[in-house]
């Protein structure tokens, strides 16, 4: 058989323990064909195979994200109001002000982020006040760093219909000043979404801008190598548009969705079984509706995630506040039961350590009902309880971990404002977890991440430091790992996460041929300088979808 593709003289790292180097690749009908040294696949060569010289240059498999939000991504890259990035409270009015300039009277200011740090200032209606000035009276919606809460004008609380009297939906908080009890304009968790119904009642995105976030989103991803991706949370909307762009041809990507169970955030309708019931309606060659999402906490620095030991004591929460679940515990095992009899999989959105502890419970439920195959993931678990540690591997749970969580920056440090000491510097066991035995796999959680750029989540496993060098210090450096495990936790590990490694996540024969070209190889450079790798091509089963200067 003939190759349809063949690269010859590169630099083959695998990731297929049984053959973890090569120099050529063989490609045919989108898949690998045969792996091999130098001149040994010469055979498969043919009168139509295009052979590509490579010079040395080193080939690895796509990447694999198995926590993002990319329609969300997409959607602020062309719509949205971008905010400086850890801006200070002045920079983000300016902003406002300066895009406000451009709009017509009664048009929305709609964008993000703001640092979770800025809370505390955030607190006051002077702010509100401050925001209502630079927007010209506007409406105006903007996410924090987290995507969990909002900050936002009096003319969106107007349309919204929350006043000083609206009493905060279950797992929700509207922020009153202390001082004189107005609103702030600090809208927690679910008390967000009647300003995201708001948004939606004067129209909201159509078919069109839904298929063009989703695609700006993927582009956006083949810039940094990713050709596999988890998308954390959908709606009915972005499954349609990935299945209209697949049946386009225009969907060059394995994407595995995951439906809302319960949607404390975003505002989704519908979610939990009738959202479920339409998942197959969208399922395409390359879209896999296979999992559900559980909000079953919020996040630390808005005090929402849910911890084992009390939070640091302050005015409104007091001195013994744990933060709660959104579900009761006693409902997520019967959930994640049902869940895995309709044959889907489970990711839970989990900060804190007692929600971890609350899904390895119900995990274990699962487990005696005899769902052992069942896919389990914990998204986020940045704090595990040393005594639940070990239980991911024998439960089979996934840790779905992110980065700009396990190096110093941002939330760290409002994760640190919020805890003691000794409990925020334990943050991210991965070192733990991946010698237990547990299946440790990488997700970028972008947009909450500033970009998708999986090399700088890399570096920062390996070393624990923020790899922009904008934050110094370490974060709990003894949970390091390897390089080797770091690549892994991208690629491989991501691929038997979301249930693809039969198809993806290395370079194997028979499956599909994903694959970057670097500028480098990582395994050869100073780990200081791998956040620096420039994917310089991404090809998607056997077909190049980005080269760099493109």
């Amino acid at each position: 058989m003939h190759a349809d593709l063949l690269l010859t003289s590169a630099t083959v790292h695998t990731l297929d323990n049984t053959v973890p180097r090569a120099c050529d690749i063989a490609v045919a009908n989108g898949k690998v064909l045969a792996l091999g040294q130098r001149s040994d696949l010469d055979g498969y060569r043919g009168p139509d195979t295009d052979v590509r010289d490579m010079n040395g240059a080193c080939v690895m498999p796509g990447l694999v994200d198995v926590h993002n939000h990319h329609s969300f991504a997409g959607k602020a890259e062309l719509f949205e109001l971008r905010l400086p990035e850890a801006g200070s409270l002045t920079d983000i009015l300016d902003a406002v002000r300066a895009h406000a300039a451009g709009l017509g009277a009664h048009e929305w200011i709609i964008g993000g982020n703001w640092p979770s740090t800025l809370g505390e200032q955030l607190c006051h209606a002077s702010a509100r006040r401050a925001l209502d000035e630079a927007a010209g009276g506007r409406a105006v919606m903007l996410t924090d760093d987290s995507k969990h809460n909002r900050w936002v004008s009096t003319a969106a609380l107007e349309l919204a219909g929350i006043t000083t009297t609206t009493s905060a939906p279950e797992s929700g908080q509207i922020v009153h000043d202390p001082a004189t009890g107005e609103l702030t304009g600090l809208l927690l968790e679910a008390a967000g979404i009647a300003v995201e119904h708001a948004v939606r009642a004067t129209g909201g995105m159509s078919p069109q801008q839904y298929r063009q976030s989703c695609a700006s989103g993927i582009a956006a991803l083949h810039r940094y190598g990713v050709t596999t991706f988890q998308d954390a949370g959908v709606s009915v909307d972005i499954m349609r548009a990935l299945a209209e762009l697949d049946h386009a041809g225009q969907l060059p990507m394995w994407v595995v969705s995951s439906m809302l169970i319960n949607d404390p955030i975003f505002g989704f309708e519908p979610t939990g079984a009738d959202l479920l019931a339409q998942g197959e309606n969208f399922r395409t060659d390359h879209h896999r509706p296979d999992f559900v999402k559980i909000f079953l906490d919020g996040v630390p620095p808005t005090r929402t995630a849910a911890f084992l030991e009390p939070y640091l004591p302050d005015d409104a929460h007091g001195s013994c506040h744990r933060g709660n679940t959104t579900i009761s515990v006693e409902d997520l095992a019967p959930t994640l039961l049902d869940v895995a009899r309709r044959g889907l999989s489970g990711k839970v959105h989990c900060t804190g350590d007692a929600a971890v502890r609350a899904v390895l419970d119900a995990a274990q439920h699962v487990r005696a009902h005899g769902y052992t195959e069942a896919l389990i993931q914990i998204a986020h678990g940045q704090f595990v309880h040393p005594d639940d540690r070990p239980r991911l591997a024998e439960l089979g749970v996934t840790a779905d971990i992110s980065p700009f969580l396990w190096t110093p920056g941002v939330i760290p440090s409002a994760i640190a404002d919020v805890l003691p000491a000794d409990r925020a510097s334990q943050m991210q066991p991965n070192r733990t977890l991946i010698d237990s035995g547990a299946l440790v796999a990488g997700g970028t959680d972008w947009p909450v991440s500033p970009s998708p750029n999986v090399w700088e989540g890399i570096q920062g496993l390996v070393t624990r430091r923020d790899p922009t060098g904008r934050y110094p210090g370490a974060l709990w450096p003894e949970q390091a790992l390897t390089l080797a495990e770091a690549i892994s936790v991208f690629t491989i590990n991501g691929a038997r996460a979301i249930g693809l490694d039969a198809v993806t996540g290395s370079l194997t024969p028979g499956k599909s041929a994903d694959f970057v070209v670097l500028d480098r190889d990582p395994f050869e450079v100073d780990v200081e300088s791998v956040s620096d790798t420039t994917v310089l091509q991404t090809w998607f089963a056997g077909r190049q979808v980005y080269r760099v200067g493109d």
